[in-house]
């Protein structure tokens, strides 16, 4: 698992494991396999335990990082772009450099059509795709809030 601490607050990534596709999953898809990880953020049980979501288009942009540090991205929802005080980049803490994978789903829907939501790219950018687009390159990363148990250093 990783602490993300963004500017729109502190996440708990979900560690890589079986619920992060190599072969890309639709927004569907991805809100399924988000709802039904166990609290380790890698095994998928059969019911519902909802412990990890998707991250908010505002908690995915806040969240993005260049060179191990926070790229202070925020997102402006009335022109429905990203702004970063540093361009992010690939980097393992929140994508696998080796994946083909290069976008993320987010949570929310295109305020203009209900059957797109955003995605993010490795580099920052976001745009919104159809829900039940699936593509090699278009998977996700679950989220939650950090537990109050554990220490954030």
């Amino acid at each position: 698992m990783q602490v993300i601490e963004g500017t729109c607050g502190t996440l708990l990534w979900a560690p890589r494991g079986p619920l992060w596709p190599e072969t890309g999953c639709s927004w569907d898809q991805a809100v399924y396999f988000a709802r039904h990880v166990a609290e380790d953020g890698i095994t998928l049980c059969d019911e519902v335990q909802d412990y990890w979501r998707l991250p908010t288009i505002e908690e995915a942009v806040g969240s993005m990082m260049l060179h191990g540090k926070n790229a202070q991205g925020c997102w402006d929802a009335g022109s429905e772009k990203a702004q970063y005080a540093f361009t992010p980049d690939k980097e393992s803490s929140l994508w696998d450099v080796y994946s083909p994978v290069i976008y993320y789903w987010t949570s929310d829907s295109s305020p203009s059509d209900e059957q797109r939501a955003y995605i993010i790219v490795y580099h920052g950018g976001v745009f919104t795709k159809l829900k039940h687009a699936r593509q090699p390159s278009l998977s996700f990363r679950a989220v939650r809030e950090v537990p109050h148990t554990m220490v954030v250093l």
